[in-house]
């Protein structure tokens, strides 16, 4: 399946695995990071999580998906992921994580909210519709996407405020120093 889905078309086990990427998604808020979070599921388990974390880590690939699938892989002790294994991600994932999810062999890609400037499957782009890879996986969006989506908006209402506050401030000093 390839599409966007209304919430209630989601399973409650969906749900219930995206509650926690978007846990995930707010210890990437906590530590000013854009928020998202990311989980792999295998047999009715968590066997990988993660949040985007490139500012701290110094390291432009560390997107929650990454994280996720780095931990995932050192569980599993492969470089694959099992065969019925699926990624909950609080955003929709950009050619970088398409990419890796791919390599991975990754089943199941469910996630929350669209990302218009470079989402990878539904939005800016649509990779997996060229027919080109050696595999590919079915994905979903939608689920928790109010939800997912408020924590992205507020993160950068928030950002642009403290923006603003720092431009003032330094407007006034200023000032202060031209008097």
């Amino acid at each position: 399946m390839h599409a966007m889905t209304q919430q209630q078309d989601f399973s409650l086990e969906d749900q219930q695995w995206m509650q926690l990427a978007y846990a995930q998604a707010e210890q990437a808020a906590a530590l000013g990071e854009i928020p998202v979070g990311a989980v792999i599921v295998s047999a009715g388990q968590v066997i990988g999580a993660g949040y985007n974390c490139p500012i701290s880590t110094l390291d432009s690939t560390a997107h929650a998906e990454i994280q996720a699938l780095r931990a995932a892989c050192q569980h599993t002790e492969n470089y694959r992921l099992p065969a019925q294994a699926t990624l909950y991600v609080t955003l929709e994932p950009c050619t970088m994580c398409v990419g890796a999810l791919i390599h991975a062999r990754i089943q199941r890609v469910v996630f929350a909210a669209t990302e218009p400037k470079a989402g990878s499957l539904v939005s800016a782009r649509r990779l997996l519709e060229n027919g080109y890879y050696n595999h590919v996986f079915v994905y979903e969006g939608g689920c928790l996407a109010q939800q997912c989506s408020a924590l992205l908006s507020d993160f950068f209402k928030q950002r642009r405020a403290q923006k603003k506050q720092r431009k003032q401030e330094v407007q006034s000093a200023a000032m202060h120093d031209h008097k």
